[in-house]
């Protein structure tokens, strides 16, 4: 019996989804009603971009494709922090879950990072190979 394999078993993808369903149950419902379609509407936006990236860059064919949509995947997670500094900044937040997102957020970009150098590695040893 085949395993159908998706994004899903990606340990990068793994980890954005830590970092989203932090910012989901974890930070949005401590923030103040007011922030409900401010801070709060960023956070889930940049936090589902985290993942929604990757899955759509799994689907593609080529590799430089599939590379481009981790950069966007990298780049939502450290807008995802930054948005986490800025609720710390205006006192919405503690440290205490900026110092918990932050550790998410540098194991997604470690596990993007080798994601990506694995997918310039598999390029370059396509190119290499005859046709």
């Amino acid at each position: 019996m085949s395993t159908f394999r998706t994004f899903e078993n990606l340990e990068a993808w793994k980890a954005c989804r830590e970092l989203r369903l932090f910012a989901a149950r974890e930070i949005v419902p401590v923030l103040p009603s007011i922030e409900k379609y401010r801070l709060a509407d960023q956070l889930i936006r940049s936090s589902r971009s985290t993942t929604a990236n990757l899955a759509e860059g799994y689907g593609r064919f080529h590799y430089l494709e599939k590379a481009k949509f981790c950069s966007q995947s990298r780049g939502s997670v450290f807008e995802v922090l930054d948005h986490l500094i800025t609720a710390v900044d205006e006192q919405l937040i503690t440290e205490a879950y900026l110092a918990r997102g932050r550790d998410l957020a540098q194991q997604a970009d470690r596990l993007l990072n080798g994601y990506m150098k694995y997918l310039r590695s598999a390029k370059s040893s396509s190119e290499d190979s005859p046709a």
